[in-house]
């Protein structure tokens, strides 16, 4: 995935804290998603990956 591509897996639903089940953004990240530079898209993209580890850590617990 280039860094200019969104982390949008089109499975929109936001939680109570506004962040997207989908592709675990934020919604002021989504929605600031084109004026991040690219290494704050990559800091995203890696908190992204983190917070769908702790999402699928609680799930299994």
């Amino acid at each position: 995935m280039k860094l200019t591509d969104s982390p949008c897996v089109r499975n929109c639903c936001l939680d109570s804290d506004d962040m997207c089940l989908g592709c675990f953004r934020y919604i002021d990240e989504i929605t600031s998603w084109r004026s991040y530079s690219d290494e704050e898209k990559q800091k995203i993209t890696t908190l992204c990956q983190q917070r769908q580890e702790d999402e699928q850590s609680k799930l299994n617990s």
